[in-house]
């Protein structure tokens, strides 16, 4: 396989995880509306200062405000290009009892919404077993990445039909995860979320560059495609090719022209 390898991280692992053979790392930052890990912004440095790409997850309480769930974990991160956001999406625990799937899906789908809505250039998925997935989920939807759990089986092979990202294989002493992408490849994947950094303003000498070529091409087009350089030699060619067909032509492709150079102009995104 040419994938690479991870590990998810909270307050039961140390401040400084071994990162030996991993490419990424996802950690537990907040719980409900009040639980914070108090390990998780220590357990990020190491991450990051090992070259790891890494990823935050809530941990939610369902009965609760998708929205201000989600603002509480928010606000506990300064996030940063190519930083995953996951929603862990499980609950077996009492202060998840007594839902339904519809509530569940609810949640699911308002807090996913809302997170992107807030982290446009940012990935966000969900983590959530095959139990959720099969059974509680009714809407095949992650937003951008699916990260599924089932431990037991083989790193690379979760047992599900869906386009997951990540794998949950093992959760013995450490939950440890697989990426089905290259280890360059997730990172370069995660970054492409980042509009601000792709989108970068002309220069002045790229923007003549290509005015230019685009003035070349529409002169190309009129003069020499067309045949429309010569002038009419006879009546023939001039019931062919009148001056006010040639006229007509010009300006519509002069119009064109400069429709596009004013789209040029304007492509200098703010900073």
């Amino acid at each position: 396989m040419t994938g690479c390898y991870g590990q998810d991280w909270s307050s039961y692992q140390s401040s400084a995880p071994d990162t030996t053979g991993l490419s990424f790392a996802f950690v537990k930052v907040t719980e409900g509306l009040h639980y914070v890990n108090p390990k998780w912004s220590a357990q990020r440095e190491q991450a990051k200062s090992k070259g790891l790409l890494w990823g935050a997850y809530h941990y939610p309480n369902m009965h609760d405000s998708a929205k201000e769930e989600a603002d509480f974990f928010l606000s506990k991160v300064k996030w940063e290009p190519g930083d995953m956001v996951v929603l862990d999406w499980e609950g077996y625990d009492r202060n998840n009892a007594g839902l339904t799937n519809k509530q569940r899906n609810s949640y699911k789908e308002s807090y996913l919404s809302y997170i992107k809505s807030k982290l446009p250039h940012n990935p966000v998925g969900i983590y959530c077993n095959t139990d959720y997935w099969l059974n509680v989920d009714t809407s095949n939807s992650y937003q951008d990445f699916l990260w599924i759990a089932t431990a037991g089986k083989h790193a690379g092979d979760p047992g599900i039909k869906a386009d997951w990202l990540f794998h949950q294989y093992s959760a013995s002493s450490v939950d440890k995860d697989y990426c089905k992408l290259s280890a360059d490849d997730l990172k370069t994947w995660a970054h492409s979320f980042n509009q601000e950094e792709t989108d970068m303003a002309l220069t002045d000498a790229e923007l003549k560059k290509i005015t230019d070529a685009v003035a070349d091409a529409v002169y190309d087009k009129i003069m020499k495609t067309d045949g429309l350089l010569k002038a009419p030699t006879d009546a023939a060619d001039y019931k062919k090719n009148p001056f006010w067909t040639f006229q007509s032509h010009i300006e519509s492709q002069t119009a064109n022209m400069h429709a596009i150079l004013a789209l040029l102009k304007k492509y200098k995104p703010s900073k």
